[in-house]
């Protein structure tokens, strides 16, 4: 899949996650994983600016499994910001759908 289309949609992504339950990074990753192909690392530095801009905020939870994980969770700022990106993403998503139809309508 194209770099720049999932560098528009990977922060839509890890918010919509978020708010369905608080995560950790890596769990983030592969949850995303799973349906597009990204790399681990373009996820910890925007989770950083998230949370820097108070759409997340962090706690350390005790793992069976090693040190304690750092839980991201939504804010209601985050939540907000959220819902406007959804709005935009679908206006987006509709503008796009509806010129493939013209387009290919068109042949």
């Amino acid at each position: 899949m194209n770099v720049q289309f999932k560098k528009g949609v990977l922060e839509l992504c890890v918010l919509v996650l978020l708010d369905k339950q608080d995560r950790y990074g890596y769990e983030l990753v592969q949850k995303i994983s799973e349906q597009i192909h990204i790399s681990e690392g373009s996820v910890y530095p925007l989770l950083r600016r998230l949370t820097k801009d108070g759409h997340f905020t962090t706690y350390l939870k005790e793992s069976t499994e090693g040190p304690p994980r750092k839980y991201y969770k939504l804010t209601d700022n985050g939540r907000v910001y959220l819902h406007d990106l959804l709005k935009e993403w679908k206006e987006f998503a509709n503008g796009v759908n509806q010129l493939i139809e013209e387009g290919v309508n068109d042949d």
